[in-house]
């Protein structure tokens, strides 16, 4: 039997992302790449009349933003979608003042994959006016709602992860090769588009070390003496991963 990978597959945070763009006139939905955001939204926004989707790693629509101010004017009376938004963190002045000139419910949704914490950075003057949303991969309880015979026995997607495309894949030699390149795209071009300059191999070793500490208390010194580098690297290292929704940290 074969999957297709490209269907939508309802997801539980569809509900407050709605209830959102009907409250707020700027909706982020944050996480990881490929975990299904630009799928969900556009999926919302297909129940509204008049909209508009940007992805700012396309050309084209990098292009139409030029003048963005004049874009968004030209846009007032609909819905624009921006996905990838942390490709142009400096609209977010701009996306303000559209916002004061019409303060109406679901001007914006922006989609990033970068956290909340590193959108903020850039969006301080949106607040008041922007309500964040975090989408993580799928959960299991969303799979086995989906397919309750494929997913009744959780080891498929513990092995597999939750990316849509690794977990939806018909084979397990396909979904290994997808999670192969993801790692690798992610160390090698992302990061590095989010302006962090550190080599993609000693990312690989840290990410590879974080994978063995799972679920166990974070020892930083540890890892610190392993690499060969100072505990505050290693903070940096792992603010960097978790700024990116790749590991998330557990407070104690």
């Amino acid at each position: 039997m074969t999957y297709n990978i490209q269907r939508y597959i309802p997801r539980r945070l569809a509900t407050e992302l709605r209830d959102s763009l009907n409250t707020f006139p700027i909706t982020a939905l944050l996480g990881p790449r490929q975990c299904g955001k630009s799928t969900l939204a556009k999926h919302i926004i297909r129940d509204y009349e008049n909209t508009t989707y940007l992805d700012l790693e396309r050309p084209s629509d990098q292009r139409k933003i030029e003048d963005a101010e004049f874009f968004f004017h030209t846009q007032r009376d609909k819905l624009v979608c921006i996905d990838e938004v942390q490709m142009g963190t400096e609209l977010f002045p701009i996306l303000r003042v559209a916002v004061d000139e019409k303060r109406t419910p679901g001007r914006f949704l922006i989609l990033g994959s970068a956290s909340q914490e590193l959108i903020r950075q850039s969006s301080e003057t949106l607040a008041g006016r922007i309500h964040f949303i975090e989408l993580a991969p799928f959960s299991y309880d969303e799979m086995l709602a989906e397919n309750p015979e494929r997913y009744a026995d959780p080891v498929l997607m513990w092995t597999r992860g939750g990316f849509p495309d690794a977990l939806l894949l018909a084979d397990e030699i396909h979904s290994f090769q997808w999670r192969t390149d993801f790692i690798r795209t992610f160390l090698e071009r992302d990061i590095p588009q989010f302006g962090f300059s550190i080599p993609a191999i000693t990312m690989r070793r840290f990410w590879t070390m974080l994978a063995h500490y799972h679920g166990q208390l974070l020892n930083s010194s540890k890892l610190a003496q392993s690499l060969g580098v100072s505990h505050p690297t290693i903070r940096k290292y792992l603010d960097i991963m978790a700024q990116t929704f790749m590991v998330r940290i557990l407070p104690p």
